[in-house]
């Protein structure tokens, strides 16, 4: 049994990941902003040294695994304050206090870090190329590999980065920052016009797969690495919205198509071979049955 701690735990990823971990009969602790009645859970701002500090020394993890973050691109405009703090100055307290008490870090990056890269994003691109980041979320999930790998090399902090792309499904909540593919969904189920940016593609990963991907990855860790977490299919944006409206029967009149958003990426071509390789392969969920899925969840979430 492994003591572990999963930071933003009531988030989309991170209560799913808590509840695949507990399965699996791993010891977890979890934080977030807000209480909640777990006896496991302890209300936590990582942003704020001290209650960190309580939370880790409440759980005394073996591993953290630390989805704790603002989400977003727009989001990251609109709130650029709290992105800053909680995603840079948060992670810096986690990178401090893991060198005080010296636990696994599994950190939770971004696809964006990528940028506008127009080739396959293997995990290595970053260390051949210079990448501009395309917004301030981005900027600050790269700060935050950054600020790791500089832990790893003064302290020899033992830390695996991974990278999320695109991650959906039951259990995230709609608001107008969230992804695209939820904010698809809630429109056309609500019968709210939405926007569809020609051009942009995707691999959209079905959030229980990449849940199980990533709870394997403290038994199978292996310091310094990196992992794309991703499924093996993409898709652009219209197809997307064309199977949403699909599977709810229903055309396209509430959709207004627009061409490229700027300061975003345009397509996100992932290989998650090394992922595969370490984490093993998955039935994945596909596409059309995801999104099923997420227009039941928000059916019975939203009485719609």
């Amino acid at each position: 049994m492994t003591k572990i701690l999963v930071t933003g735990g009531l988030g989309t990823i991170g209560a799913k990941l808590v509840a695949n971990l507990r399965e699996k009969n791993d010891d977890v602790w979890f934080s977030d902003r807000s209480h909640n009645p777990d006896p496991k859970s302890v209300r936590c701002d990582v942003g704020e040294f001290r209650q960190l500090e309580n939370t880790l020394h409440l759980a005394k993890p073996d591993v953290v695994y630390h989805a704790a973050a603002e989400f977003g691109r727009w989001n990251g405009e609109a709130y650029y304050e709290s992105l800053w703090r909680s995603n840079v100055v948060g992670t810096k307290h986690v990178l401090t206090l893991q060198k005080e008490l010296g636990f696994k870090l599994i950190h939770f990056s971004s696809s964006e870090v990528y940028g506008d890269y127009p080739g396959v994003m293997t995990e290595d691109v970053m260390d051949k190329h210079e990448i501009k980041q395309l917004n301030d979320y981005a900027m600050t999930k790269w700060v935050n590999e950054q600020q790791i790998q500089n832990a790893e090399q003064m302290f020899g902090s033992q830390t695996v980065r991974i990278r999320i792309f695109n991650t959906y499904g039951p259990g995230e909540y709609y608001n107008i920052w969230r992804s695209v593919l939820c904010r698809f969904v809630y429109s056309a189920l609500h019968g709210m016009r939405y926007r569809v940016n020609l051009g942009h593609v995707r691999t959209h990963t079905y959030v229980d797969d990449a849940v199980e991907w990533i709870s394997r990855i403290h038994t199978n860790f292996k310091p310094g690495e990196v992992y794309n977490i991703a499924g093996t299919h993409s898709s652009d944006m219209k197809q997307l919205s064309d199977t949403i409206l699909k599977v709810l029967e229903r055309k396209d009149d509430i959709v207004d198509y627009a061409e490229l958003e700027p300061m975003t990426t345009k397509d996100k071509i992932v290989d998650n071979t090394k992922l595969i390789r370490d984490m093993g392969t998955l039935k994945e969920v596909t596409l059309e049955e995801g999104v099923r899925r997420t227009i039941n969840w928000q059916r019975q979430t939203y009485n719609v």
